[in-house]
């Protein structure tokens, strides 16, 4: 919406009541059309905008990027996650060379990233965050980038925005909380491994259970424990085992993405021994009981 009205108070309030002949679409490499939990051209259409797919479901060039490019494109969007490919997809650094090159804005969606400089660093002209995830705040968001977007993205405000306005109380908690995030020492990706190999250990003497560390599918400094499931030695199939852990006494929410294919990921940040020590139980449990 921010790129869209770019400051016109007309725009401003009449976003949604007809169409304007100003440049509203939104360019992404096509493997960043993604569900998130909600779909990215949701997101995109409620802020006025089109999305136009650049490339394939499986590459992404910078050449691909410029050719998807017209006079009606408004910014080019980047999404920074571990839903999107990650093979033959350009770099944020390469999108903000395309989009400089045209003269428009980049948009990077860096939800549950970590670095709150990197993205801007390389070139992005707008950064968004969720104050929820790596910064560990309240439910919100915080856009970073150049002082002319941001005062466009505040004036939302009184626009698309005033609907997901976060109150008083969520401003402070979260303005707390990137203070403290700020200040405080990252977990390692190494620390983290340290931290479960009990727990992998204890996993893999489970039949029917293997456990073994991943790292991040995105390249971030981030380690979890892959658990595969035999589902004949064990009596259930994985996307069972997920709706059981949920439905326990404490519920355990784990990544869930490759259950069809017989494995779950446990993230360990912000994840302590002790609780770590509940989800073996619960898994030992589930296993017991199907046996």
């Amino acid at each position: 919406a921010a790129v869209i009205v770019r400051g016109d108070p007309y725009r401003l309030e009449q976003l949604h009541a007809h169409a304007h002949h100003v440049p509203n679409e939104i360019v992404l490499p096509k493997g960043h059309n993604v569900n998130f939990g909600a779909p990215v051209g949701t997101m995109v259409n409620l802020g006025g905008g089109k999305v136009v797919e650049a490339g394939y479901a499986n590459e992404c060039s910078a050449a691909q990027l410029a050719a998807a490019i017209n006079a009606s494109t408004a910014a080019i969007l980047y999404i920074k996650s571990h839903h999107c490919v990650q093979k033959s997809i350009l770099s944020v650094a390469e999108a903000a060379e395309v989009a400089k090159a045209h003269g428009l804005p980049l948009i990077v969606d860096a939800a549950a990233e970590e670095d709150l400089r990197l993205y801007y660093n390389q070139g992005a002209d707008l950064v968004i965050y969720s104050g929820a995830k790596a910064i560990e705040g309240p439910t919100s968001g915080l856009v970073l980038g150049k002082r002319q977007y941001v005062e466009w993205v505040k004036q939302q405000a009184n626009g698309i925005g005033r609907a997901m306005k976060v109150g008083k109380e969520g401003i402070l908690g979260l303005t707390h909380a990137i203070e403290r995030y700020l200040a405080k020492e990252k977990e390692s990706g190494a620390a983290m491994v340290a931290k479960m190999t009990p727990f992998i250990e204890c996993l893999n003497q489970l039949p029917g259970v293997t456990a073994k560390v991943a790292w991040d599918s995105a390249g971030r400094d981030i380690a979890r424990t892959d658990i595969a499931f035999d589902h004949q030695q064990i009596g259930m199939t994985t996307v069972q085992v997920v709706n059981r852990l949920q439905q326990g006494t404490p519920a355990i929410y784990c990544r869930g993405y490759k259950a069809n294919e017989g494995h779950i990921e446990i993230d360990v940040r912000s994840v302590t021994v002790p609780q770590l020590d509940q989800i073996h139980s619960a898994i030992a449990n589930l296993v017991q009981e199907n046996r």
